[in-house]
């Protein structure tokens, strides 16, 4: 992690405080030392990229901290030069800060929203198609003069030219950031897209898998077995003995049966008194 790239990042962040420090130091030459440490600053961004190339000492820990490192220190030289035109204003022409102002307000949202959208386009694996391409070095190298002219001030031609610098850094910042949204646009359309294309492929799909479903249910449930005619209970039976011989229309019947059935189950009481009188007879 700690090789001559990443020292030299690490050394862009370290010059942050120092440059703030000289630019509120109440010097007539702080100025010009806080824009040559800002220009130093910028100069090991171009510098730790080439040799992280050039010596394959690329990690992961550059990659995060180097657009970091670059982005806090031009909005912290932009938010300085806006409130230093902002108050000063009277020692120029008018309206000189709103020519400040308004090119950072750009600048600063810009950063904001062209971060977002690599973030976004790196977690969908499309982080190559929007890296930094000739507009945004151009832009970044103008942009980065103009600042250091403005935080110097040496007269008002270099104010004026700086001024200048950042209307043109302004363009190409714009230009720029419409680039790399209509490339992340046209994904985020496509993603669109193909999640409507899944969904109503789901949908079209969900009857047949449900009619599958129950048809394999069917097959796969046994026949069900015939149905086995149960006994019917006593009270049934006697029921309908009684209904028939209630319809039958003779009252007698059931009687008779009832007093047939004993006589015929039981032996009759009279048979053996018939028999001792038989017996007795002959032996008189």
């Amino acid at each position: 992690m700690y090789n001559l790239p990443n020292i030299l990042t690490l050394l862009r962040v370290i010059l942050i405080p120092v440059f703030v420090g000289l630019f509120y130091y109440p010097s007539s030459s702080s100025n010009m030392f806080a824009a040559i440490v800002f220009v130093v600053a910028a100069l090991t961004d171009l510098l730790d990229g080439y040799l992280a190339r050039r010596l394959k000492q690329t990690t992961k820990f550059g990659a995060f901290l180097d657009p970091v490192a670059d982005k806090i220190m031009v909005c912290t030289a932009l938010v300085l030069i806006v409130e230093y035109y902002s108050v000063h204003v009277g020692e120029f022409f008018p309206h000189i800060n709103l020519l400040v102002t308004i090119p950072a307000m750009v600048i600063i949202a810009r950063e904001i929203v062209v971060s977002a959208l690599r973030e976004w386009m790196a977690e969908i694996g499309q982080r190559a198609q929007v890296a930094v391409n000739w507009v945004g070095k151009w832009k970044t190298t103008i942009q980065m003069t103009a600042i250091a002219l403005l935080v110097w001030r040496y007269n008002e031609v270099m104010i004026y030219a700086a001024l200048g610098l950042l209307a043109v850094a302004t363009i190409l910042t714009i230009w720029s950031m419409v680039m790399y949204l209509r490339i992340g646009l046209s994904h985020m359309t496509e993603e669109e897209i193909s999640s409507v294309d899944k969904r109503s492929a789901a949908q079209a799909a969900a009857p047949v898998a449900t009619t599958t479903a129950a048809t394999a249910v069917e097959a796969a449930a046994p026949a069900p077995a015939p149905a086995t005619p149960e006994p019917a209970p006593e009270a049934t039976v006697a029921a309908t003995t009684s209904t028939t011989v209630e319809t039958s229309g003779s009252e007698s019947t059931p009687a008779v049966t009832a007093e047939a059935a004993p006589a015929t189950a039981e032996p009759s009481a009279e048979a053996p008194a018939s028999a001792e009188a038989t017996a007795a007879s002959s032996n008189k």
